[in-house]
């Protein structure tokens, strides 16, 4: 209980400050402890759009020269359960500015895994480690990055919380010689239908953990949405985001659509 009152309190102060990072506009998706599973992979789309939003580049979730604003971007994954603990992914991000074709917007490989037994300690932890490149300015100036984020989950009969605090630094580009950057993922459901339940998301970002910007320049978000699992493999997440601050994008659409299947031990 110690570590969970640590990262709530870690939380607390991410939404009463600001930061420089932005939110991964690629990627609104809150990760819980349990992995896919050894031998499953699963193929996810994660798509965003922004019907409203800043009309200059370096604003809102816009971290390149391009505005956010009419943007419409998109993830390819490929997840692979390594072990019954660990799962590797590989990532596509393409993006598509308002009335122009889509473009390559960068790339990322991550590793997640689990820890301990699920209930075995009074929260559910987890790890995540994530390298992320780009050679697109006009999407993102960080050449290299390397996100790190404890995940932290509790359930409380049908209500799950899950918690990502998340750490990353700029190996290559123009904060290179900069402080870590500190953000947050979090989310709050209620798993009354297995099919199609009800929750809530929020997403942002705190920038240097040595020079917090003004909060009126912050990013961060609240998503109502509903999620749940189809035949098949199938499972979805939807909604609408609202930004918070001045410097947030005005609303965001998410739509993140995923398919499950069990392959075989493709490393023994």
């Amino acid at each position: 209980m110690r570590y969970s009152t640590i990262l709530l309190a870690l939380l607390g102060v991410l939404v009463a400050r600001r930061a420089r990072a932005q939110v991964d506009p690629f990627e609104f998706e809150v990760y819980p402890y349990q992995t896919v599973g050894r031998g499953v992979a699963e193929i996810e789309s994660l798509n965003s759009y922004v019907p409203k939003g800043h009309t200059e580049g370096d604003s809102g979730l816009s971290s390149g020269t391009l505005p956010s604003d009419l943007m419409y971007r998109t993830a390819l994954e490929f997840t692979y359960g390594l072990t019954d603990e660990i799962e590797a992914a590989a990532y596509v991000n393409l993006a598509k500015p308002n009335s122009e074709p889509f473009r390559y917007a960068g790339s990322k490989f991550r590793v997640r895994g689990s820890l301990f037994e699920q209930g075995e300690l009074p929260v559910d932890l987890g790890w995540y480690l994530e390298l992320e490149w780009h050679k697109t300015p006009q999407f993102d100036d960080t050449e290299l990055e390397l996100e790190f984020k404890p995940i932290v989950e509790k359930d409380f009969g049908r209500l799950e919380i899950d918690l990502n605090p998340i750490f990353e630094k700029a190996l290559n580009g123009p904060d290179q010689n900069k402080a870590i950057e500190f953000g947050y993922a979090a989310g709050l459901y209620y798993n009354y239908w297995h099919a199609f339940s009800p929750g809530v998301e929020f997403y942002g970002g705190v920038g240097l953990m040595d020079d917090a910007d003004p909060l009126k320049e912050q990013n961060h978000y609240i998503f109502p949405v509903f999620r749940g699992a189809l035949p098949y493999g199938l499972e979805y997440n939807f909604g609408a985001g609202f930004g918070l601050t001045r410097g947030s994008d005005q609303v965001i659409t998410k739509v993140n659509i995923e398919f499950e299947h069990f392959i075989g031990a493709l490393f023994n």
